[in-house]
């Protein structure tokens, strides 16, 4: 598997695969072709059919000039992925310099035609499954937040503290901020009220409260397009920061305790990247939501003193659970369902989290089969049900 880092990902919403994604492709393109007039992208499968909702458009445009040319194909998926683009330069004299095919997958990461056979990451983890990873907690006797130092060296923690302060900045605004999330829906901010009205709970209520709040502070930030970090996806950005930053608001956990629960959390979700994927085009919202929910299940484990075995338990209960969510908004926004499902898959994190701590961590199903099994959930859903806004509530509502 690859470095955390890349499932930790500083950028700018509203979709991680939509708008993120693009935008590294179309401004390496760029930087190869200075000698470019004027760009041509096309944009394929569930990247045009939901392109306009996620702002695939203004960040292309933002990038490679105003006399942009976009062509929209959303009934012509490529076979690689969901998400595809391909991006053409041209000189003064409207000759073509260069065409480049390039896939979104999730998370912000791209992947360039002529590599998609052999995938140029740079893998650095021996073990990519969590058994494997439980087998080394049992063998050294260490967390796996130390497995993780281990392998990335101690200037990981340097890269989660930067990653835990955005997460943070984003919590902050997001409870300050009001009115209404651009995009034509009309939907106005909840975050900020939530707020305000938790002050007037007492104990669980308000906690569960404050825990909804934070988690769609982060959520509607993004959704306006605001800087966030993918855990592991933009659309999912909420659920982690929400779930974190409430523990240290209610117990004042230290910082410390927060990074490695952070580096609990990348685990998790490197191992469902490695081995099915992070992105609602190719298997749905439980591919986004599921895998953030397994996360910050694993990371409020962690800091609530678990075992490798409970982790991995409230992991796989969290993803379990989620198993066949469509991935169906409205309109192609990244709002409706997408802003509500961030504060409850937080909370349904700190129950599986809770549960697996009344357990001894055994269990039947591993988290490595229930990752298998979304996999395979993913590729069985219907198409209309994964990203392309033609099914589920994006059609009946």
């Amino acid at each position: 598997m690859e470095s955390i880092k890349q499932i930790f990902k500083i950028g700018f919403g509203p979709s991680s695969s939509h708008t993120m994604g693009p935008a590294i492709a179309a401004t390496s393109f760029k930087n190869s072709h200075p000698e470019a007039s004027h760009f041509e992208v096309s944009l394929f499968g569930s990247l045009a059919a939901t392109g306009k909702g996620h702002l695939t458009d203004v960040a292309l445009t933002q990038i490679l000039g105003d006399n942009l040319i976009i062509h929209w194909f959303p009934n012509n998926p490529k076979d690689y992925h969901p998400n595809a683009l391909n991006l053409c330069a041209f000189d003064s004299n409207n000759v073509l310099i260069e065409e480049q095919l390039v896939y979104s997958v999730g998370g912000g990461n791209i992947v360039y035609d002529q590599e998609k056979e052999e995938i140029s990451q740079t893998m650095i983890y021996d073990r990519s499954s969590m058994n494997e990873i439980l087998e080394w907690c049992k063998e050294t006797g260490g967390a796996i937040w130390e497995y993780v130092e281990q392998v990335e060296g101690k200037e990981i923690w340097e890269h989660l503290a930067l990653v835990w302060d955005i997460m943070q900045q984003a919590v902050v605004r997001g409870i300050e901020n009001e009115g209404i999330i651009p995009g034509g829906l009309k939907l106005s901010r909840k975050a900020s009220s939530y707020y305000v009205k938790s002050k007037s709970y007492r104990s669980t209520l308000k906690r569960r409260s404050l825990t909804y709040a934070f988690a769609l502070a982060v959520a509607e930030e993004n959704a306006c397009g605001r800087k966030i970090v993918t855990a592991p996806t933009c659309g999912s950005a909420g659920v982690l920061p929400g779930v974190l930053y409430s523990l240290k608001m209610n117990y004042d956990y230290s910082d410390i305790k927060i990074l490695r629960a952070l580096a609990t959390a990348g685990i998790v979700g490197n191992l469902v990247k490695h081995n099915a994927s992070i992105s609602g085009a190719e298997v749905g919202c439980q591919g986004e939501i599921g895998t953030a929910c397994a996360m910050t299940a694993a990371a409020a484990a962690q800091i609530f003193g678990a075992t490798p075995l409970q982790i991995e338990y409230a992991a796989e209960m969290a993803m379990e659970h989620h198993l066949g969510m469509t991935c169906d908004p409205i309109a192609g926004l990244v709002q409706v369902p997408c802003i509500e499902r961030n504060p409850f898959a937080a909370t349904r994190a700190l129950d599986a989290a809770t549960y697996a701590l009344l357990s001894d961590g055994n269990h039947i199903v591993s988290f490595d089969k229930i990752v298998k099994v979304m996999k395979q959930t993913g590729h069985d859903l219907p198409s209309i049900y994964r990203e392309t806004a033609e099914g589920g509530i994006a059609f009946f509502a």
